[in-house]
């Protein structure tokens, strides 16, 4: 089964992997992604197609991969959100792995108003 590209939740998957990606890497290639997200290239490739023709990517002549700056913007948020939530469920006592993985489910759907409660409060907790 491919991935549904009108899902919001598997583009922002993707772009943050692709950001991880080119953070760790400096560049970005779609076998990358595939192994990074642990699916098959034939699934990358047809997400990858959708994610330019949304004009969230472009990819050149050798298929690297660049996030375009309505893709980074997306990326960026859902990046974000990953590390506070983790930062926060490590905090919390939950263990490293449990807490990226359930960072990983969370961060797309918390709304934006809870998710600032939470950055207003692991900012009170840390000055304190």
């Amino acid at each position: 089964m491919r991935p549904d590209i009108n899902s919001e939740k598997t583009a922002e998957d993707y772009l943050e992997a692709m950001l991880i990606l080119k953070k760790k890497n400096g560049e970005v290639r779609s076998v990358d992604v595939a192994h990074y997200l642990g699916i098959t290239k034939p699934s990358v490739t047809y997400t990858t197609k959708r994610l330019r023709e949304k004009g969230y990517i472009t990819m050149d002549a050798n298929n690297y991969i660049t996030i375009t700056e309505k893709g980074l913007e997306i990326a960026e948020k859902i990046y974000a959100r990953h590390n506070t939530l983790t930062e926060l469920f490590i905090r919390l006592g939950v263990p490293e792995d449990i807490a990226e993985e359930d960072a990983c489910k969370i961060e797309h759907d918390i709304s934006p108003e809870t998710f600032d409660a939470l950055c207003r409060h692991l900012e009170t907790y840390t000055t304190n």
